[in-house]
């Protein structure tokens, strides 16, 4: 039965991110459907693992400042997941952040920091990943990328530039990977209801701009993003490589 290719039972998923917004939504979206968790964020993912385990899921939190991560890190941390449940099936390339200044004005440091948790870290623990999964005969990679994967945005360029990669990133390990039967994709939210916008949306004007451009006619939340990872690590999407869904009420096709 076609639902049953939906089920994550006795699948492990590493989710970064995972204590609130997005990360947390996929990580839950991933529980209900059968899979274990392992959630990183640099803060208690304590939340995230109650709901986790009151749907009869397993969950293991791991700490860590991506900010401060170093490739050695990476790899341990997905060392970590495996010794705790023994295999690694799915990595939601979730954790990312956002700083906003004028191009002119923007600072090496604003620079280096969202760079090194936007992109640096999504290719390092995918390769870490990768690195289980070839020989393990497969798994699922979902990364997240953005509306910014396509366009320029305004005042956050170190954004704009790295989930433009992100999505080029995705797009070239799905070459080299798909004959392992590795499925490397992407998910682009569209303007989503997290502390990433909250400046956004607490300036009137400009959250009413937005508003009137989402043919949906509101902001996204992050409980729409479970069906599409549920989707993506699942094995009805086993023939899809270096796609990126857009899940963004329709802006994209304004």
């Amino acid at each position: 039965m076609i639902l049953d290719f939906f089920r994550l039972d006795g699948r492990v998923a590493l989710v970064t991110g995972a204590a609130r917004g997005l990360g947390q939504a996929m990580a839950l979206g991933l529980a209900e459907a059968g899979a274990d968790i392992v959630g990183l964020d640099r803060c208690s993912s304590d939340e995230t693992g109650a709901a986790v385990t009151k749907l009869g899921r397993r969950f293991s939190q791991v700490c860590c400042d991506l900010r401060a991560a170093s490739v050695a890190d990476l790899n341990a941390i997905v060392a970590q997941s495996i010794a705790e449940f023994g295999r690694l099936d799915i990595l939601v390339n979730n954790a990312g952040i956002i700083r906003r200044a004028p191009a002119l004005e923007y600072s090496e440091a604003d620079w280096d920091d969202v760079l090194q948790i936007n992109l640096k870290t999504v290719f390092f623990l995918a390769q870490a990943a990768g690195r289980v999964m070839v020989p393990q005969g497969g798994g699922k990679i979902i990364n997240v990328a953005s509306m910014l994967s396509f366009q320029g945005g305004i005042l956050v360029p170190s954004y704009t530039a790295a989930k433009s990669a992100v999505a080029g990133i995705t797009r070239g390990l799905a070459n080299e990977w798909a004959k392992h039967g590795i499925n490397v994709n992407a998910i682009a939210p569209g303007y989503m209801a997290t502390d990433n916008t909250a400046p956004i949306r607490a300036d009137a004007a400009r959250a009413e701009t937005i508003l009137a451009r989402i043919p949906a006619g509101r902001w996204g939340e992050p409980a729409d993003l479970k069906g599409t990872v549920v989707f993506l690590a699942s094995r009805a999407s086993d023939y899809m490589h270096g796609t990126i869904v857009c899940v963004d009420g329709g802006w994209m096709a304004r």
